[in-house]
This record gives structure tokens, C-alpha cells and sequence, in this order.
């Protein structure tokens, strides 16, 4: 599932995710699911029609990633995979960074990141003239509807209707690399 908030230049895309063995040598093999969060540039190319037309939209750049990841082994809700991505190199992120804030309460952290986009660009490494004027004022209004999105999403992964593993035959293909998502 993939819910996109988006603002003049800058967007919010949130959606689930399973993994297996995202990166066998950081020590965390197995299975991974939860939910990830990305702040992207978002663009509107000219219309390709008239002015009625379908408007192409894209969800560009990223510029900051969170994901909200437990262990599938683990119990639920341990949160025990949760790490944000504050930078990117091209569409590559940075090394997981890993901070006990976000674990102990991940959609309250993430509700404080997305409220200061300058903060976050500043730590992507980019210029506060990648994103629109009213950007950041219209990204710190729908914190809490982005919050929602998130939390309503964090409770189908832990009912188990959401992150799942693929099916194969009615069994769980877990292969040596898996990644179920839009993100």
C-alpha cells in the first residue's frame, strides 16, 4: 500500500514493507517488516494534453528516509530494526543510523522530523531553494495526517495484513533477497 502526501516541491510517501536479509553483513539477517516513510522532491512536468488532461506527477529525489522495521523472528512491535537514512547519494541511502529516540516512540520521531524540513535538507546536504516557498509551513500542517497514515499502516503490519512475505504455492517465499513494496 502507498499513501503520498504532496506539497509545491517537496512530498511525503509512506508505505509498507518486507524485507529479507536487507543487509546480510550489518549483523541483522532475517526477515524485516514495517513501515517506510520517504520526504522526496516532487515534480509536476508540463501537461501532455489539454487542460483536462491526467497531470503527470513525480515523486523524484529523495531526501530523507525512515524506516520503522522490526525483525519478523522478533516480537511484535519491538521496533528493534527502526533507523532513519538522512542523507542519499543519488538514490542510494546513507549507512542506517540507528537512534534509541526513534525506537522507544518511531511515530513520534518521525511526526518531529517531517515538522523541520530545513533541518532535513540541511542534513540531505541540499539547499533550502530545492523546495518551494510554503513547503515547510505545508509539510508541518499535515504532520498529523501523515502521523495517522503511518500508525494506521504500523497496526494492519502488526495484524498481519500488511508487509507480508511473498506467497509461492500458498508458502512464504523467502529467498535470499526479498523486498515487497512500492518504497
Amino acid at each position: 500500500m502507498l499513501y503520498v502526501f504532496a506539497f509545491d516541491r517537496v512530498g511525503v510517501a509512506v508505505g509498507d514493507l518486507f524485507f529479507v536479509d536487507p543487509q546480510p553483513e550489518s549483523g541483522q539477517e532475517g526477515a524485516e517488516r514495517g513501515v517506510r516513510l520517504e520526504v522526496r522532491l516532487m515534480e509536476r512536468p508540463p501537461l501532455t494534453g489539454s487542460i483536462y488532461s491526467s497531470q503527470t506527477i513525480v515523486a523524484d529525489r529523495p531526501v530523507w528516509r525512515a524506516d520503522l522495521l522490526e525483525s519478523v523472528a522478533g516480537p511484535m512491535g519491538s521496533f528493534d530494526r527502526t533507523h532513519h537514512h538522512p542523507r542519499f547519494k543519488g538514490w542510494e541511502p546513507c549507512p542506517r543510523v540507528f537512534e534509541p529516540a526513534m525506537s522507544a516512540d518511531p511515530v513520534g520521531f518521525v511526526g518531529e522530523q517531517l515538522a523541520d524540513l530545513a533541518a532535513l535538507l540541511e542534513g540531505a546536504g541540499l539547499d533550502e531553494s530545492a523546495v518551494g516557498p510554503d513547503d515547510a509551513e505545508q509539510l508541518r500542517a499535515a504532520v498529523p495526517e501523515i502521523t495517522a497514515t503511518v500508525q494506521r499502516l504500523l497496526d494492519r503490519v502488526h495484524a498481519g495484513e500488511l508487509a507480508t512475505a511473498p506467497l509461492v504455492d500458498g508458502r512464504a517465499d523467502l529467498g535470499p533477497s526479498v523486498r515487497v513494496s512500492w518504497l
